[in-house]
């Protein structure tokens, strides 16, 4: 978050360094100049940041030259996202429906104009739900590698079905790695270590306990320079040290990391954990504008599926869940605009036929 107006040359430096100044320097500023309102707005929604005293509480991630993240535990992600998820199902005017895959949008590509998505229910049946506005907020891709933070289940979907529909893309080759990812020998998603360890002063070690690199430099040098030593070690691993955190801040500010290592067989308050780099975020994705708007009409994305250029090569960390809030905002109040001048308009004139015979659909997909 944007700590006072004196900070937003470095965040803006920082967020451009991080990645390697590709960035859209447009989408940069409007996510720096969001920030402090998202995240009034999400206090007031609930989420639950950490305080000191009376004030919020910073802390420190690899690329940032101060302490400007807010945070709740280790754990703000799902903080954030289970608070938003409580207050949406007390809304009346939201419907959430588990269990539906999307396969499709509907679409007049003549047109260029998007109506809706072909789905299927749980009970294994092929529907359509119409819909003026649709936004793909899909996430990533790290389902499709070996070694992932991501979800299994994180394929990039909308991304086959944008490039099926040739709606335009950006940046798919950006591909960020996290350098710290808790080893494991086992099939399945891989644990984050959050970057906010090293931001509290964890160190990284080659196999003879000895110091090898800047931990708060981008992280793909550091997972440049953890490669490196892997190579070098012999290993697949290298040991992360958590020995310059104080045990209590440990046990305070990391307790699911603490609890996922000690099931590991490893306590960070005695011992170093062993770490490998593992896919973690995509930074390309569909192309959308400032308001998040794809390059088909009445059809947005936002998150992880999108690319609006706020991250460039390579993201600065915590800058994902600061941009997906921004732009997602922005997409609902454009829809939100647009809506309200176009509310008389119908789907009476849209064939929706093709996508109607079930049979067909149930053959195609």
């Amino acid at each position: 978050m944007l700590r006072d107006e004196d900070d937003f040359d470095g965040f803006f430096e920082d967020t451009m360094k991080a990645g390697h100044y590709e960035n859209n320097k447009d989408s940069v500023e409007v996510m720096i100049r969001s920030s402090r309102k998202i995240a009034k707005e999400l206090i007031d929604y609930g989420v639950d940041f950490e305080h000191d005293g009376e004030e919020l509480a910073f802390t420190r991630e690899g690329g940032h030259g101060r302490p400007r993240i807010l945070y709740h535990e280790d754990i703000t992600g799902k903080e954030i996202t289970s608070t938003l998820l409580e207050n949406a199902l007390k809304r009346n005017n939201i419907t959430i429906q588990e269990h539906v895959k999307m396969l499709d949008i509907v679409c007049d590509e003549k047109l260029n104009e998007c109506y809706g998505l072909v789905v299927k229910n749980e009970d294994g049946s092929i529907g359509i739900i119409k819909s003026k506005y649709t936004v793909f907020a899909c996430g990533g891709l790290g389902g499709l590698y070996k070694h992932s933070t991501n979800f299994r289940h994180i394929t990039g979907d909308a991304l086959a079905i944008a490039l099926k529909h040739d709606i335009e893309m950006e940046h798919i080759d950006y591909i960020q790695i996290h350098p710290t990812t808790l080893y494991s020998e086992k099939p399945g998603r891989r644990f984050l270590i959050s970057e906010s360890v090293r931001g509290e002063g964890a160190i990284l070690l080659d196999k003879n306990k000895k110091r090898f690199c800047d931990e708060l430099r981008p992280r793909d040098i550091v997972t440049a320079d953890i490669h490196r030593q892997m190579e070098k070690d012999g290993k697949p691993f290298v040991w992360l040290s958590m020995e310059r955190i104080p045990e209590k801040t440990i046990r305070s500010h990391f307790p699911n990391i603490m609890k996922q290592c000690l099931e590991e067989g490893y306590d960070p308050t005695k011992e170093c954990i062993p770490v490998v780099p593992a896919q973690h975020y995509f930074m390309g994705g569909i192309k959308v504008n400032l308001q998040s708007k794809t390059s088909m009409d009445q059809l947005y994305a936002i998150g992880e599926t999108a690319c609006n250029g706020v991250h460039g090569r390579n993201r600065l960390a915590s800058n994902s869940l600061l941009e997906s809030m921004v732009f997602a905002k922005r997409a609902a109040k454009e829809m939100t605009a647009e809506f309200d001048k176009t509310k008389t308009k119908s789907f009476d004139n849209v064939d929706f036929t093709p996508y109607e015979d079930k049979k067909k659909l149930e053959e195609e997909y």
